[in-house]
Formats: structure tokens, C-alpha cells, sequence
């Protein structure tokens, strides 16, 4: 169970890495948000505090719940509730940083798929059309332009 913690842990902070950069984020957000709050259910993660965001909304701050899964840490929206139950940090730990981790986007969705019971969307890459390539005529020119001055 420990591994498969760790390894559910990893997976959610590739989403989340890939999150940060991604043209739609949604659902890698939401993802993330219904593995964490299962693993909240279950017991197997812990909440550990509220944090000042790093990018305040509309310029006003506003707070978001610290969350252990196992060596990581990640944030969360945080619910009405988590004000009056979850001590306050202050300021974001600009020092810490989460282990560093190798896996592939696709394999943590599966992961996070396999452990949330929900069937994995298979994302089909585009291949360029072969249609798009044309040939360079540039050189049959210069070819035939010097060829047809040599027979005169």
C-alpha cells in the first residue's frame, strides 16, 4: 500500500507540473483534485495547513489548504470548513520543493485512472497528412534552364 501511495503521489505531481503549462488545464486539474480528495477520504493523505496563494485572484489574496501524499506536497482550493478546522502557515515556503520525479503524462493518468476507477482516455497523437509535403521543383529548373542553353 505504502508503494502504491508513493506511486499515486509521483503520478499526481506530474499532472500537476503538466497542469501549470497546459493550453487546457482543466482536466489535468481535475484530476488532480479527485485523486487528493479520495486519498482525503481513505485517510491516506493529511492535510496539513492553509498557505497565502502565490498569485492572488483579481489582486486580493486568498488561501490554499497544504496537502501531504506521501513525500509530496501539493495545494488545494480549500472549502469553508478547512478555515475554521486548519491552522493558518502564512506565507508560502519558497525552500522546499518536491522530490524530483521521471514518469510520462500518460502513465500517471493511468495510475490516477486505475486508482480513481475510471477507464482511461487513450489520446491519439496527430500525424502530419502526407498531403502537406511537396517536392522542390527548385532543382529540375535550374536543370532543364541550363540544359536547353547547352543544346543551341
Amino acid at each position: 500500500m505504502k508503494q502504491e501511495i508513493d506511486d499515486i503521489a509521483k503520478a499526481i505531481f506530474v499532472i500537476n507540473r503538466h497542469a501549470k503549462t497546459a493550453l487546457n488545464p482543466k482536466e489535468l486539474y481535475s484530476m488532480k483534485k479527485q485523486v487528493i480528495q479520495k486519498l482525503l477520504e481513505e485517510h491516506q493523505a493529511k492535510k496539513l495547513g492553509l498557505h497565502f496563494s502565490e498569485s492572488p485572484k483579481f489582486s486580493r489574496q486568498h488561501s490554499t489548504v497544504l496537502v501531504q501524499v506521501g513525500d509530496y506536497f501539493f495545494h488545494i482550493p480549500p472549502n469553508k470548513q478547512d478555515f475554521k478546522e486548519i491552522k493558518h502557515l502564512g506565507d508560502l515556503d519558497q525552500s522546499y520543493r518536491n522530490p524530483k520525479t521521471k514518469m510520462s503524462l500518460t502513465q500517471a493518468k493511468k495510475i490516477i485512472c486505475n486508482y480513481l476507477g475510471i477507464p482511461v482516455k487513450e489520446h491519439k497523437r496527430n500525424k502530419p497528412c502526407a498531403s502537406y509535403y511537396t517536392p522542390s521543383s527548385l532543382g529540375k529548373w535550374e536543370y532543364s534552364f541550363y540544359h536547353n542553353k547547352r543544346r543551341k
